[in-house]
């Protein structure tokens, strides 16, 4: 399991660009006018991850699995979005389908390229779109609520906890706020079943000009500032540049060309990293001679449920888990070099996965 982004923004902001530039491919048509996506692109991308090699090598496993995640490309939306403009219904339902947003948002002028409205100005940008996204979600929760006041008639107690479960969520939305500390974790398990666009995890994508990638601008700078008062991440980016990276083949030529800019990684691993942290996401590995494989789960999760990504049988008959931390595993030349250091865990049903954790799980159905 990886986790599913899509990437949404005003038409015209770069977002097909990006899309094919974090996907190498051309699956998204990036083109000068609203609308050029219309059915949602999606682009399945490994994670980039240095330490599966290093497993690999140790274990001399015949295939190396990376954890992977899928990228959306989702139509631009505009004003009236949730109204039904510029086919705003449909887009907004493939957005409620993903894990996270990524906003992208244009910082950076340029003649060539139109824009939606007379100026470029990222927050009136951001307030459009959190605008719509807002709407869609009052309207779904008035819908629901709509239909729980009929069931309520039938006097069941559960269904009187729910609207008034909407109803606070009516009441912050109103005034664009939604603090999910207000709410129990039974509140919380009913409010996920609603699917609202408003709680999902966002990250901005600055995208800026060339000049403008190491140090960002004043239009990334007024969206990193907004994002960090709103509890987000925030990156830069330069579409243009990264699909001009992602068309090379040689992995050397990619790596001089992100010298050249100054850059440190790809896009696509600075989304992913960000992605990670919104959505509270490690991996753990197992590793042998058939295979190293990587396993993304949720941070906090137990051996069990960890054991349960690989195959159901392995969560419901969990005996143990034999575990070594990645550094030892790599300090100590594998399996039996860390059981002879005493680096072998043995670990049970409360044991909380680590970041990096080497596992083999013991299990009987």
């Amino acid at each position: 399991m990886g986790f599913k982004c899509g990437i949404i923004g005003l038409p015209n902001v770069g977002k097909s660009t990006l899309f094919n530039a974090l996907t190498e491919s051309n699956k998204a048509e990036a083109a000068n006018y609203p609308f050029a996506t219309i059915e949602p692109n999606v682009g399945r991308v490994a994670v980039p991850d240095e330490r599966l090699k290093i497993l690999g090598e140790i274990g001399k496993s015949e295939k190396i699995i990376p954890s992977y995640m899928d990228f959306v490309d989702i139509a631009g939306l505009v004003q009236g979005a949730s109204k039904g403009e510029g086919l705003g219904n449909k887009f907004l339902g493939h957005i409620r389908e993903v894990d996270a947003i990524a906003h992208v948002v244009r910082c950076f002028k340029d003649e060539n390229i139109t824009h939606v409205s007379s100026t470029i100005d990222p927050l009136s940008d951001i307030e459009t779109i959190n605008t719509e996204l807002q709407l869609a979600d009052i309207e779904t929760l008035e819908t629901k609520k709509n239909s729980l006041e009929k069931k309520s008639k039938q006097g069941d107690k559960i269904f009187k906890s729910q609207i008034s479960i909407i109803e606070k969520l009516l009441e912050n939305l109103s005034i664009r706020t939604l603090n999910k500390d207000e709410y129990s974790e039974e509140d919380k398990l009913f409010i996920k079943t609603l699917n609202l666009i408003t709680t999902k995890p966002m990250l901005y994508i600055c995208n800026v000009d060339e000049n403008s990638l190491q140090n960002g601008n004043e239009l990334s700078k007024k969206v990193n500032e907004y994002a960090v008062n709103n509890n987000h991440n925030s990156v830069i980016v330069s579409a243009s540049i990264e699909s001009q990276i992602a068309e090379l083949e040689d992995n050397q030529e990619k790596l001089e060309m992100l010298k050249e800019m100054g850059l440190n990684s790809t896009t696509l691993i600075k989304v992913i990293t960000s992605g990670y942290e919104l959505l509270n996401l490690i991996n753990y590995f197992t590793c042998g001679p058939k295979e190293t494989r990587s396993w993304t789960i949720n941070k906090n999760t137990l051996a069990p449920q960890a054991a349960g990504k690989i195959h159901s049988d392995f969560e419901k008959g969990f005996i143990r888990a034999e575990t070594i931390a990645y550094e030892d595993f790599i300090k100590f030349k594998g399996e039996v070099g860390s059981r002879d250091a005493g680096k072998l865990r043995q670990e049970g049903k409360d044991y909380v996965v680590k970041n990096g954790d080497v596992m083999h799980f013991l299990f009987n159905v």
